[in-house]
């Protein structure tokens, strides 16, 4: 009884690698008859899974639906399994911290000590370091997934970054998740062009609106889109400055989401700022540490530059 029962488990754990089996496979991984299969896969259909047959007889598929099978994961994927609940449990969405919390206290339980070890001794060793992000609903990311799915379009009330309210009806396209912000990246039917919406920030009405026609997707990649919008566009002062160094050689000093990066030849290229003010986009400037022109900006960052350089060479002339 014993050897059927593991039997039975590695069988669900085989069928949980792959789409489809044969019966001639299956018998030769568990060293069994393919009659001892046939058996075997009826014991587990009396025991709620659903196993499917397919190529006629020959064939077997674990579906969807029924009794939950037991998740059967080698030590590498419990152990990764265990990290990425924790890591949630930190999440910006609204009621996840608990429920990856109940999640992973399940898992704990079952995990083997050698596992268990392993994973307290990586989360005795790590510190997490980072701001935290605006909470989402989870309604509202199921909703506009939803409507990304169904390409159905999406209505909603959206509060902007001044508090100013408005009603607007959007293609959506995809989610993004970036900096602990969830943002909608969605064709404004409104505007007749892309946009990027803070989820915090939205409420879904419903019913959803009609089907549309997909796009193409903007910059030909939504997280390139939004990085762009992000780094560059969203600010209020934006500046364009020439590197003097290939844009290679640029990336490694450019941090994500600080600008955009355009190669111009194989000694130089373009870098888009955005910030709050001109003295901001200096830092930003200044910090990637090469010399560079200034091709397009406000006439307040060249004196913010000017000013700039003037306090630097003040502090050499003061040794």
């Amino acid at each position: 009884m014993t050897d059927t029962s593991a039997r039975l488990l590695r069988l669900l754990s085989l069928l949980q690698t792959r789409r489809e089996w044969s019966g001639a496979e299956l018998a030769e991984r568990l060293e069994v008859t393919v009659r001892t299969v046939r058996r075997d896969v009826e014991r587990l259909r009396g025991l709620g899974y659903p196993v499917h047959a397919t190529q006629g007889s020959a064939g077997y598929r674990l579906g969807a639906g029924g009794v939950l099978p037991p998740l059967l994961l080698d030590d590498d994927e419990a152990v990764a399994v265990a990290v990425g609940l924790r890591t949630a449990a930190g999440g910006s969405v609204a009621g996840i911290e608990e429920t990856s919390l109940r999640a992973l206290a399940k898992l704990e339980q079952v995990l083997p000590s050698r596992l268990r070890h392993r994973v307290d001794t990586l989360n005795a060793a790590t510190v997490r370091v980072g701001g935290t992000g605006p909470e989402v609903s989870p309604e509202a990311l199921m909703a506009i997934a939803e409507a990304c799915r169904r390409r159905e379009r999406l209505r909603f009330d959206y509060t902007g970054p001044h508090g100013d309210e408005t009603l607007r009806c959007v293609e959506p396209y995809r989610l993004v998740s970036f900096d602990r912000h969830w943002y909608l990246v969605a064709w404004d039917t409104g505007r007749d062009d892309w946009r990027t919406f803070r989820v915090d920030r939205l409420v879904p009405r419903t019913p959803a609106g009609p089907r549309f026609a997909p796009r193409d997707p903007p910059d030909g990649d939504v997280a390139a889109y939004l990085a762009r919008r992000l780094s560059w566009r969203a600010w209020p002062w934006q500046a364009s400055v020439l590197l003097h160094v290939p844009a290679e050689a640029a990336a490694e000093r450019v941090w994500p989401g600080m600008g955009v990066l355009e190669a111009v030849d194989g000694r130089s290229c373009l870098l888009r700022v955005g910030a709050e003010s001109p003295a901001d986009l200096v830092w930003m400037i200044t910090s990637v540490g090469v010399g560079f022109t200034l091709a397009d900006g406000p006439a307040e960052l060249a004196e913010e530059l000017r000013a700039h350089a003037e306090r630097c060479l003040r502090a050499v002339r003061a040794t």
